[in-house]
């Protein structure tokens, strides 16, 4: 088993520490599932105690949840961030949470692994909708907005927030067709398609990517 490649240091803060973890409990879950991970398989991992790794999580479910919940605040940040730059107009706003949603330190493997790991466990199914459901809900209320306004430019009779519903799952399908088939899906095929339906449903407002 390969270690997490890290300087270990006897003094290191607990904020550290505790990214050494869930790191390590990323890594874990993406070579073993769930029910493989167990505290002292993260500790090898991260090259620590298991004393250590219990001290800072009580146990295995509590390192579980607090990895998804990292995972979940990086991915917020990461879409929200970019929802700020100045001078951004719906088209470009919608454009900006795709490409957070299909940005490397969002989407790859390792982190697909876990997201996923918790849609099908179901003794994990409940902490999913406990920590991700209002993270969740914001960005389709978002989308739904940003919808809302090329809607009424297009003068369509599209539902804004069933659009934005159909891309959360065009994300979704997307991100585990990479993780099962590596070889037949990209980021950057993925993003493709997504603007190839963006510009069918709105001609004046996106363009395909090719």
């Amino acid at each position: 088993m390969v270690e997490i490649k890290q300087k270990r240091s006897r003094t290191a803060s607990p904020e550290i520490r505790k990214k050494q973890i869930i790191d390590a409990t990323i890594a874990s879950i993406g070579k073993h599932g769930i029910s493989g991970t167990t505290m002292a398989s993260v500790a090898r991992l991260a090259g620590l105690s298991a004393g250590l790794a219990n001290f800072h999580f009580r146990s295995k479910d509590a390192l579980l949840e607090e990895t998804l919940r990292c995972l979940a605040i990086e991915h917020r940040e990461q879409w929200l961030t970019r929802l700020q730059a100045p001078d951004l107009d719906a088209p470009a706003k919608i454009v900006a949470v795709i490409d957070a949603q299909f940005h490397t330190s969002i989407c790859n493997r390792k982190k697909l692994a876990v997201w996923f790991a918790f849609f099908g466990e179901a003794a994990y199914r409940k902490s999913y909708r406990r920590i991700t459901t209002s993270i969740d809900a914001e960005r389709l209320d978002v989308l739904a907005d940003l919808f809302d306004e090329i809607i009424q430019d297009e003068e369509s009779a599209l539902d804004p927030k069933g659009v934005a519903r159909t891309l959360e799952s065009l994300f979704d399908g997307f991100w585990l067709n990479m993780l099962m088939y590596p070889d037949q899906f990209s980021r950057e095929m993925a993003k493709a398609q997504i603007f190839d339906y963006l510009h069918t449903s709105f001609p004046r407002h996106f363009a395909p990517l090719s």
